[in-house]
């Protein structure tokens, strides 16, 4: 009995832990959105492919899958975080121009037209994106400019990286 208590006053503690966390933003704090448009969305693809810089437009085809192949013939795997998560949106907003629904929709007719043999693969974290742009050849992703790691090739966009004045993606 004593056990049940001292896990009901457990999971009441953490229960208002996260409450408070959600109900309280320190002023000065950043939003998840400000820290976007602070660091930018940075567009990243295994080191071995043969791309350092695409144009806007270029970029837009690939995560459209009109584009599906790099230039060496190596099939694009478009890597694409979960919904609801800041940088899908961003990227939904700014690469795409959809919201949610007609980016589902998109994706629904493209397979029922069989365009594309599959969808992009959902990722849940940018540590998983980046795991997964390292293991497969030929990925491509996104994720904020300040997650990025060496461990995969940072792509140019428009001739300029998220730390550059201008750059399209912040």
């Amino acid at each position: 009995m004593k056990q049940q208590g001292t896990f009901i006053d457990r999971r009441i503690r953490q229960s208002l832990l996260v409450l408070s966390a959600m109900l309280c933003v320190l002023p000065g704090a950043a939003l998840p959105e400000e820290t976007i448009a602070q660091t930018g969305i940075a567009i990243v693809v295994h080191k071995d492919t043969d791309v350092d810089n695409l144009s806007m437009s270029e970029l837009r085809n690939i995560f459209l899958a009109n584009q599906q192949f790099w230039s060496n013939r190596t099939r694009i795997i478009l890597l694409v975080r979960a919904p609801q998560s800041d940088e899908r949106d961003y990227v939904l907003n700014r690469i795409y121009r959809m919201d949610e629904a007609q980016f589902r929709q998109y994706w629904i007719a493209k397979m029922f037209r069989a365009e594309v043999p599959r969808g992009p693969k959902i990722v849940f974290s940018s540590g998983m994106a980046l795991d997964l742009v390292v293991a497969i050849p030929g990925s491509i992703s996104f994720m904020r400019a300040d997650e990025v790691t060496d461990a995969v090739k940072l792509i140019r966009v428009d001739g300029k990286l998220p730390s550059d004045e201008g750059y399209l993606l912040k």
